[in-house]
């Protein structure tokens, strides 16, 4: 099967365009950007168009950059079976960048997709750059490790009908 196996991005892209500033400021990881920063990455971002059920990461696989999702969902299948949805304003595939390890999920669009993508290169050197950038993902990682403890927390003990 060789490559035959390997997800690819197979969708329409194209340059961000300044119509997609106001896109951009939505997008929470990007919101308290000033005008130049986000001029910045405008710069870097290809918008992207994908099909209900396109693989946008594999697990296993080298990551090559991260997705930020402005229309519709993308389910995320974690290692351990876990499944997660994500919608417009979050992102995904940022692990596998941070860590310069494969991709530790699966995701998948679970809808039509409209979003961004940034690509490993560009985004280190934004973040060098955009430094706020770096810890609006810090606080949105951190609440995402909450959310996901929150059941094992929460779950009912055996005194509970």
């Amino acid at each position: 099967m060789g490559g035959a196996d390997r997800p690819r991005l197979h969708c329409y892209s194209r340059t961000v365009t300044t119509a997609t500033h106001a896109a951009l400021r939505a997008v929470p990881l990007f919101a308290a950007l000033d005008d130049d920063a986000l001029g910045h990455v405008a710069e870097v971002a290809t918008e992207f168009e994908c099909a209900h059920s396109h693989v946008l990461t594999e697990r296993g696989h080298p990551g090559a950059g991260l997705f930020i999702i402005e229309e519709g969902t993308v389910s995320v299948l974690l290692p351990t079976g876990a499944v997660l949805e994500r919608g417009p304003g979050d992102f995904v595939g940022e692990l596998s960048l941070l860590t310069e390890t494969p991709r530790t999920a699966r995701a998948s669009c679970t809808s039509h997709v409209r979003g961004l993508a940034i690509s490993r290169t560009d985004f280190a050197q934004l973040l060098q750059r955009e430094p706020s950038i770096a810890l609006s993902m810090l606080a949105e990682l951190a609440r995402r490790l909450t959310e996901d403890a929150l059941p094992y927390r929460t779950a009912p003990t055996s005194e509970q009908n």
